[in-house]
């Protein structure tokens, strides 16, 4: 693990040699470690990229102590679309797994988040948590209503994940007002163990930290989960009210804003 805070900058990509270390970390993240790919997935280049990038913001992590030039500078990655930068009629990235129809007919700013990805170096510091700094940053500056996207269980083995997935359903599936749901073909129930039958603690053994921690901050899952054969993962569409978070959290992003003021 490497951390040193004074070494670290964070921003929105700037150019195109932004974008490319931003689709490098992405790459040795999805593809080399997770076994995922993708039809503009450039394995000669080391980059994972897809039709979308040109649209997002890309918020980055930077260890200023790396070489930019071999693009080994950027070391955590989120991928940032507001609802407001959609053309009429354009589409989420998530709206190919997830019928968002709930959230798009809401009137309300909405976020979608992606591709967010820590070398592994860099793992189990504070990387992670500058990042979150950032999101909320990035929130606050534009009035953000409601955040949402797809977030990665690693592999497609269903029986492997019975306890988290149907966890999540029993225990926070999002109301009914933003409640987006799984697309067929490739939709997988959740409810696949009853509540009474639940292990906790295997549940959340076998949930990933990022997930976890929009737990933790109130958010809730969609209905059904979307499995992702291309990236080697299984998807679950993660929902995050700002209304609706912790007081903790609440006051968190409010202090963050006053400081900033």
């Amino acid at each position: 693990m490497i951390d040193d805070d004074a070494a670290f900058t964070l921003r929105l990509a700037q150019d195109a040699r932004d974008l490319r270390a931003a689709q490098r970390l992405r790459y040795e993240v999805f593809v080399a470690e997770l076994g995922g790919s993708g039809p503009l997935v450039d394995h000669e280049a080391r980059l994972e990229a897809d039709d979308f990038d040109p649209i997002f913001d890309h918020l980055l992590l930077i260890d200023n102590r790396r070489d930019p030039a071999a693009l080994e500078d950027v070391v955590g990655v989120y991928r940032l679309l507001p609802s407001d930068r959609l053309a009429e009629g354009g589409r989420f990235y998530s709206e190919g797994e997830f019928d968002l129809a709930a959230l798009k007919s809401s009137g309300r700013k909405l976020l979608e988040l992606g591709r967010s990805c820590v070398h592994p170096d860099y793992r189990g510091g504070t990387a992670m948590f500058h990042l979150w700094n950032g999101l909320a940053a990035y929130v606050l500056e534009r009035g953000i209503e409601v955040l949402f996207g797809a977030a990665s269980f690693h592999g497609t083995d269903i029986a492997a994940l019975a306890q988290p997935l149907s966890y999540l359903h029993h225990n926070h599936l999002a109301p009914p007002a933003l409640r987006v749901r799984a697309l067929p073909p490739h939709r997988q129930e959740m409810n696949l163990i009853a509540a009474s039958a639940l292990d906790r603690r295997a549940a959340m053994a076998g949930t990933p930290a990022l997930i976890k921690a929009y737990l933790r901050l109130g958010g809730f899952v969609g209905d059904g989960a979307w499995i992702d054969h291309a990236f080697n993962t299984t998807d679950v569409c993660l929902v995050m009210d700002t209304e609706r978070m912790s007081a903790k959290h609440r006051d968190f992003y409010t202090r963050k804003k006053v400081r900033e003021g």
